[in-house]
């Protein structure tokens, strides 16, 4: 039960920053380059402070992994630039449609063998994917936001497969978070924004950052090797659902019916894969994790 609420609360924080992101470029607010930047410096800030507090002490830097590093930054920057096009819900059935399609062909390849229902269910999600991509008169896609998209997707699934190995989450969030800042302010540099950066702006990076980012990946990393690679996927593919309920909600945002009729197979495709027995390597993962709290 501990493992389904957190879990659930990470993909309300996952959806979330889609929200806030969105939010904050569609009334020009602040420029993505400038969204990202604050975003991963406030989670840096907070991670770093939260070390702190549970050791008591100034917290000592771990050596920077490269491919955590990497995928990270990909992920904050292509996924910040894509939301200038984007509706919230939209982009999140993009961005989870290309992480699952990266976590399953990386456990693949490092052995895992998930079972029938689990290919069953990424067939089915995949197909929502198929059909959010499909030309439609009544759904207007950005050719290179869903590519900017994509290449987020693939940055968050390496991420994630990474994460399978972590024994200190918040320790190895919190630095992969301050290694990652020169990368975003190297973007951000070189890819000026031409919006003014507001109050409201800033206020709603540094939430994305220090809470739903820095403390939601932390839980993220924190859940995972529980998951294995193939549920945490599938999981993750409620991520879309809830953002496209809230973005109608919250920003207005119009509802396709081929959106609609999209995540309806997501659901269907994360039902069919979660209801399967674990795969060999996600069995693994969580009897090596039994004792976790």
């Amino acid at each position: 039960m501990k493992l389904l609420s957190l879990s659930a609360l990470v993909m309300v924080a996952f959806a979330a920053n889609s929200l806030l992101n969105r939010a904050a470029l569609a009334e020009d607010l602040i420029g993505p380059a400038g969204f990202s930047l604050i975003r991963v410096a406030s989670g840096a800030l907070m991670l770093v402070a939260l070390l702190g507090g549970r050791g008591r002490s100034l917290p000592q830097p771990q050596a920077p992994r490269l491919v955590p590093i990497v995928g990270l930054s990909t992920y904050l920057i292509g996924f910040s630039f894509a939301y200038v096009s984007l509706d919230a819900g939209l982009g999140a059935l993009l961005l989870f449609g290309g992480v699952q399609a990266t976590m399953f062909v990386g456990a693949t390849i490092e052995g895992e063998r998930p079972p029938r229902n689990h290919w069953l269910g990424m067939a089915v999600s995949g197909l929502g994917l198929v059909l959010l991509l499909w030309p439609s008169d009544d759904l207007e896609l950005a050719a290179a936001a869903a590519v900017l998209m994509l290449a987020a997707a693939a940055g968050w699934g390496v991420y994630s497969l990474v994460g399978r190995s972590v024994t200190d989450p918040l320790g190895a969030t919190a630095w992969n978070f301050v290694y990652s800042l020169p990368i975003v302010a190297v973007a951000w540099l070189l890819f000026r924004d031409s919006q003014p950066t507001t109050a409201s702006g800033v206020g709603l990076a540094i939430i994305s950052g220090a809470v739903t980012s820095g403390i939601g990946y932390a839980l993220w990393y924190t859940v995972l090797p529980r998951l294995g690679a193939t549920i945490g996927a599938l999981t993750q593919l409620s991520v879309p659902v809830i953002a496209i309920t809230l973005g109608a909600i919250l920003l207005s945002e119009a509802l396709a019916a081929q959106s609609i009729a999209a995540a309806a197979l997501v659901l269907g495709g994360i039902a069919i894969g979660t209801t399967s027995r674990p795969a060999v390597g996600d069995v693994a993962h969580l009897d090596a994790n039994a004792a976790s709290p």
